[in-house]
């Protein structure tokens, strides 16, 4: 069932054409799996269908030469598939589309086929998990104070009220030293009384400027 189509007399005009259309379609499922519950430009989705077929094409080039194929392989480790960062997720679709790339370059349709809808599933069903859910509640609060405000503990109850924690991360001075700028990391209990917070907020700091948003994710790169 997982063998290859390919024998010893070499890759067929039809059975090149099988595997570049096998490899295409797998390609697109690759990409259809990427962009659940993501954003991605038509670019790297472009990438992911063709990836495939562009291994498989040179796979099968090389096929039967050792020199040759080791020779590609340092090539393509020295290839770039993206000029702007990418997160995890984007590198481990790029190499899914290159290890589908290999084994429909060798002929193993099924083998391909099989790793690609287990790897996918996997990927929907870790992605669709409550896992990191509690992030959705963190937030970066930035609020700026007079200079001749105590800002130990002034907004400690109020963070009681509303947040689940609350850390100052850092301290600024702004507006030539005449203002502070505080930095907190705030786990709210509910998003409905994000408001509410700010508003209570705002009578301690004589309503000066309040922002609250998402804490800023690291780019996951490799």
């Amino acid at each position: 069932m997982l063998d290859t189509i390919i024998y010893d007399t070499g890759a067929t005009p039809a059975v090149f054409v099988l595997c570049l259309g096998v490899s295409m379609l797998l390609g697109a499922v690759i990409a259809a799996f990427h962009s659940y519950r993501n954003r991605s430009s038509k670019n790297f989705l472009m990438t992911l269908v063709l990836l495939p077929a562009i291994v498989q094409s040179v796979i099968m080039l090389v096929n039967g030469n050792v020199g040759t194929g080791v020779a590609v392989m340092g090539a393509f480790s020295l290839v770039r598939f993206r000029s702007l960062p990418g997160n995890s997720r984007e590198i481990a679709s790029i190499f899914l589309a290159m290890a589908v790339g290999l084994a429909t370059g060798m002929g193993y349709l099924m083998m391909a086929a099989v790793m690609t809808f287990i790897v996918g599933a996997v990927s929907i069903a870790i992605v669709a998990a409550p896992i990191g859910q509690a992030r959705e509640l963190e937030r970066e609060l930035k609020v700026t104070i007079p200079e001749n405000l105590d800002y130990a503990d002034i907004f400690d109850d109020v963070f009681a009220s509303y947040s689940n924690g609350a850390q100052l991360v850092r301290v600024k001075t702004v507006n030539m030293g005449s203002l502070y700028e505080l930095v907190y990391h705030i786990t709210l209990k509910d998003r409905k009384n994000e408001k509410q917070m700010i508003d209570d907020l705002r009578t301690r700091n004589g309503n000066l400027e309040i922002s609250c948003g998402r804490i800023s994710e690291k780019v996951e790169s490799l």
